[in-house]
């Protein structure tokens, strides 16, 4: 119900404002969900209406500053206070649970959700742009592979360096998942991905450590090339 819930908000959403849909496939956003709820570092909450689920809101509970979402309403009840309900919910776990702070990622285009997040004291910190392509040259003077165990401590304190905390939590079920990788140069870990993928993140000294990883994978996704890091 969740992800089929998920899959027509989004979708609903992006052609209003004429964008691709984030999902292509209802299987997906059905796949991702059943993770999220049945992952025991994720708090997941649904709205019910009448006796019906009309959204779920979930919060990522694996690294120092929790993560929010997806947080996905029925279009055919939203504007009803349930979106509210279910960040309220998240955000009062996060403060039971002493998080030092929470984030997440809104499209702008969609300016309701950016306001009901600005009254909930949520700020704007950086821009994101959703890119697609493919980089023809890879960087000289790198290697990239798939990502071990005894590569969580570096990669953490390269994260903490550029971030000023470290996502180990995804990292390490990427690891598992066998998902991560990790581009060496100069002897040493210059960037790693959780995955080249929506839900995935990458972090990196300078865009040319991201581009090691970008032309080794492929990419699609969202990118801030402020912070060298992907959502």
């Amino acid at each position: 119900m969740c992800g089929r819930i998920c899959f027509d908000a989004f979708g609903t959403l992006a052609n209003k404002h004429n964008f691709p849909p984030d999902f292509p496939a209802v299987e997906i956003p059905i796949h991702v969900l059943s993770i999220m709820f049945s992952h025991p570092s994720f708090f997941c909450v649904v709205a019910e209406q009448d006796g019906k689920v009309v959204g779920s809101n979930c919060l990522d509970e694996r690294t120092p500053i929790a993560g929010i979402g997806p947080i996905t309403i029925d279009p055919g009840s939203q504007n009803r206070s349930a979106g509210r309900q279910l960040m309220e919910a998240v955000m009062n776990r996060a403060t039971e649970r002493k998080f030092p702070g929470v984030r997440l990622v809104q499209a702008a285009y969609h300016n309701r959700s950016l306001s009901l997040y600005a009254k909930l004291g949520f700020v704007v910190r950086e821009p994101l742009a959703c890119m697609q392509g493919s980089i023809k040259k890879t960087p000289p003077g790198y290697s990239v592979r798939a990502a071990q165990t005894s590569d969580i401590s570096e990669c953490n304190d390269l994260c903490t360096r550029v971030h000023g905390h470290d996502r180990g939590g995804e990292l390490n079920d990427a690891v598992q998942q066998g998902t991560a990788v990790v581009a060496e140069s100069e002897g040493r870990v210059k960037a790693y991905a959780s995955s080249i993928a929506f839900f995935g993140h990458a972090v990196g000294e300078s865009n040319q450590d991201l581009q090691a990883l970008i032309y080794k994978r492929g990419c699609q996704g969202h990118f801030s090339p402020s912070t060298g890091r992907r959502e």
